[in-house]
């Protein structure tokens, strides 16, 4: 059982993090002028839409960094000043609010967004939808995750109303898992964080490439592992897992007995190929075999496969699924991990290998040739469960908690608004 650590972290163990945080009287005053400030301001006011506190959401900072540590336990330090003072109120989640509405509800969230940083006070308590709170409302969402459309949805109201108590057990949580990889980790690495179903490629300390990724399904979860990029492959085959045959293929192959041949798979036995005809797919028969799709557009890998050892026969690839990238909650896998515009990334890996530089890289994708390439300098990388971090200048970035690992039920955005 999962256990809610709310009461918890409002308790003595709060208090006394808020009393170590330095400034906390002033930011006890500043949340008590929030929560107390009478209405005022108006629609005709002069509203700037750079109105929003504490930087720029995006960031060239890794998530493995000594500073993503530091600006984590600031981000602790402040979160623990916020649960002392009473946290935030929540939100009514009843109507759709967005850029000139006027309305009572907007001065709850007006509120809501300036104990978290998002809004300043310069904006202003009024009912009015302005471009202040517009520009708070797109920064919150970006700093979670969600479309920065500045429009008020239910993920935008789930995640908003998760209680400042709970935010801050989640970056506590997160602050362990950081430490543990803040050591030497490599000039060159490649990070995929899976609650955030993104990629990140760092050199000397700094993102150079962000990638958009799909990752496992909450039954098929895509482990945590350390590993190095050893192999690039061109055009791959791909060769369903036995639980992929299991779970998807015999299933399909009952409903639609051509299945196999309108996809290019081939059923490999011993002595060769075998006539899917001669198999009773009302068995797990076909389990028993090899099941290999050819290489080609509609290949499940689709132009390239990135290799590297891992015990559970993970991977990376690009998809002719494209439009999966375009999806809020990217948890479609069987576990290994899709990659938007993987050829930036491989045209990155292989940098170092002579011969394939990105034109190269091109022609063998065309000529439809099955090419494994042994990459010449392996590059380690990393799968890792980060759903809070922070990189600085209050910036403090949250994830919806996907596979239930953070210990409380309410981080699960994705299944308790579905």
């Amino acid at each position: 059982m999962k256990t809610n650590r709310r009461l918890f972290i409002t308790g003595a163990s709060a208090i006394a993090a808020a009393a170590a945080f330095s400034g906390a009287a002033s930011a006890q005053d500043v949340i008590g002028d929030i929560l107390n400030s009478p209405s005022r301001g108006n629609w005709d006011d002069t509203f700037d839409a750079r109105a929003a506190e504490g930087g720029k959401v995006a960031s060239n900072l890794p998530i493995f960094s000594l500073h993503t540590v530091g600006y984590v336990e600031q981000a602790i330090a402040q979160y623990s000043n916020i649960v002392a003072q009473g946290g935030w109120q929540p939100v009514p989640d009843t109507k759709k609010l967005k850029l000139g509405v006027v309305d009572p509800d907007v001065v709850p969230l007006r509120k809501r967004l300036m104990v978290s940083g998002d809004l300043p006070q310069s904006a202003g308590i009024s009912e009015a939808f302005d471009t202040y709170v517009d520009a708070a409302v797109k920064r919150f969402q970006a700093r979670h995750g969600l479309p920065a459309d500045g429009v008020l949805g239910k993920y935008s109201y789930a995640a908003m109303n998760i209680s400042a108590p709970v935010r801050l057990g989640q970056l506590e949580t997160n602050l362990v898992r950081l430490r543990s990889m803040s050591g030497e980790l490599g000039q060159r690495y490649v990070m995929v964080n899976v609650p955030a179903a993104q990629i990140e490629a760092v050199e000397n300390d700094r993102v150079v490439l962000r990638h958009t990724a799909i990752v496992g399904k909450v039954d098929r979860q895509t482990p945590i592992l350390n590993s190095k990029i050893n192999e690039i492959v061109v055009n791959p085959y791909w060769n369903a897992p036995e639980s992929i045959v299991r779970k998807d293929i015999i299933p399909l192959m009952r409903k639609d007995p051509t299945y196999l041949s309108k996809n290019n798979i081939r059923i490999l036995g011993p002595e060769g190929e075998i006539d899917p005809t001669t198999i009773d797919w009302n068995t797990e028969d076909a389990a028993k075999f090899r099941l290999r799709q050819d290489p080609g557009a509609g290949n499940a890998m689709s132009s390239v496969k990135i290799n590297f050892p891992s015990p559970d026969g993970v991977y990376m690839h690009d998809t002719p699924q494209q439009s999966l990238f375009s999806k809020l909650m990217r948890f479609d896998s069987s576990g290994c991990v899709r990659v938007q515009n993987v050829r930036d990334l491989v045209t990155w890996i292989l940098r170092d290998t002579p011969g394939w530089d990105r034109q190269h890289f091109e022609q063998a994708i065309k000529s439809g040739e099955n090419i494994p390439v042994a990459v010449t300098n392996p590059v380690p990388v990393y799968f890792t469960y980060i759903s809070a971090w922070s990189t600085g200048d209050g910036v403090v970035h949250f994830r919806d908690d996907i596979y239930g690992r953070d210990g409380v039920d309410e981080l699960q955005i994705s299944s308790t608004t579905l």
